[in-house]
């Protein structure tokens, strides 16, 4: 039997409430509670059947892997891409892509596309935001030559799911899940209630299809995913497609993956026609560097599992301001100030009149408390005016008491940093790593770090 229900979903969270509240208990934010009338339908035990048992089927996981899962992954044309998603797509999951308006994310799924209709496989566009003919010209553009991609321009899920089952695609876009309605639902496209109900009703039909859906996704000010929670939970891979709109740079980067581990990224350049695969982008931020600059420190930072070689910047200059300033770009600022205390607690370094600024090179954000060293060791560089050996780098975290700690990953910084051709690096003194061709200097506290890269008081 079947009745129906009112419950409040937060428009912020999706949290379910069973009355009406001017504040949201889950996520503390006001006036997002929408009223939704949801329909259960109750089942009796009576009512499962013979009938059900005989559609259950259980399988062995030694002649599953062996015959489908392992078959079942194909490369998708984008090197990056694949390499972020573990090796490629995989029939029948359902990957949510998120990321700010402009960024590429359109570009990003045309390719894809377009890669994948070249190898023979049939892939549908579906667009509620843009016509046939704009979506039509920007795969042209991006692959520079004709390709059979199907476009459909619809933003009601029942027409959708009709033309998915008719065409029997490979590969489906869905652009974007935001944008998608189901007439049968009161609520406008993007509200929590049809965001959740139109993406339920398409993942069921790509699991039921085997087609790889990908849902595009917007998200809010702060960052994240718009719409419900409950909508990274349904799907088997979420992954952010991130930039400066200033840049060129584009990162594909995996939170979540049930195909395999996450913590890879995909690395892309955007171009006049489209994004390029950066295959080895880890000196990409010193491109522009100038090796023998004082207040200059080459940071090897571990962004999932991937290293790239950052340039941390400082700048120390005298003031005569009774509140001297601090200023930085791409590491947090509390925790700034608390290394500024120990390297006047610890190694007697006085800044009290000094105003310092630190910088990322290249508008990196770096929260790895492993940069510690290099951060402290190119204010003192600067403050000293002495640059630091260019082909040194650096590696550990900075304790209260002024002791180097190891880093997580730093066999693996130090092989690729090595590779660079950074020939010398300093670590904590308990570190077990030894990398052909470097050389390893292991340093206990702050001061015999500043020791081994020249820059103690005499």
């Amino acid at each position: 039997m079947t009745k129906s229900k009112v419950h409040y979903i937060c428009g912020s969270c999706g949290a379910s409430h069973l009355r009406w509240a001017g504040r949201c208990s889950t996520c503390q934010e006001w006036n997002t509670l929408e009223e939704v009338v949801i329909r259960d339908a109750n089942f009796s035990r009576a009512s499962v059947g013979p009938g059900h048992s005989e559609r259950s089927t259980i399988l062995d996981s030694v002649h599953f892997v062996a015959n489908k899962l392992n078959a079942s992954i194909f490369p998708t044309g984008l090197i990056e891409f694949d390499r972020a998603l573990g090796g490629g797509i995989t029939p029948g999951s359902v990957t949510l892509v998120g990321g700010e308006p402009g960024i590429g994310k359109s570009t990003l799924l045309s390719q894809l596309l377009s890669n994948v209709a070249l190898s023979g496989e049939v892939v549908l566009y579906v667009s509620a935001e843009e016509s046939d003919n704009q979506v039509a010209s920007r795969i042209h553009r991006v692959r520079g030559k004709e390709v059979s991609v199907g476009i459909l321009t619809a933003n009601n899920v029942l027409d959708i799911e009709v033309h998915v089952r008719n065409y029997r695609p490979a590969v489906v876009v869905i652009d974007s899940i935001q944008t998608i309605a189901d007439p049968e639902l009161a609520s406008s496209p993007g509200s929590v209630v049809q965001v959740r109900e139109c993406a339920a009703r398409l993942i069921e039909l790509a699991k039921a299809s085997d087609i790889a859906l990908v849902l595009v996704g917007h998200v809010t000010k702060d960052g994240s995913l718009a719409g419900p929670r409950v909508l990274e939970h349904l799907v088997d891979t979420v992954a952010y497609f991130e930039g400066d709109r200033d840049s060129s740079l584009r990162v594909l980067r995996v939170i979540k993956h049930r195909f395999g581990p996450v913590g890879d990224l995909g690395m892309f350049e955007m171009g006049e026609s489209g994004l390029e695969d950066l295959i080895d982008a880890t000196a990409l931020h010193l491109v522009d560097r100038v090796a023998g600059q004082s207040g200059s420190v080459v940071f090897p930072a571990m962004d999932g599992r991937r290293v790239l070689l950052c340039e941390i910047q400082a700048l120390v200059v005298p003031t005569s301001a009774e509140q001297p300033r601090r200023v930085v770009t791409g590491i947090d600022f509390n925790r700034f100030l608390l290394l500024l205390a120990v390297l006047e607690k610890k190694a007697g370094i006085k800044l009290h009149n000094k105003d310092v600024f630190v910088s990322i090179a290249g508008g990196v954000k770096i929260t790895d408390p492993s940069a510690d060293l290099a951060v402290l060791l190119a204010v003192v560089s600067s403050l000293k005016d002495i640059p630091v050996d260019p082909t040194l780098v650096c590696i550990g975290e900075i304790g209260l008491g002024g002791e180097i700690r190891l880093g997580s990953g730093e066999k693996q910084r130090l092989q690729e940093a090595v590779r660079m051709g950074f020939t010398r690096a300093v670590v904590g003194a308990k570190s077990g790593s030894e990398v052909d061709g470097q050389q390893i200097i292991k340093v206990s506290s702050l001061s015999s770090a500043l020791v081994a890269a020249s820059l103690h008081f005499e």
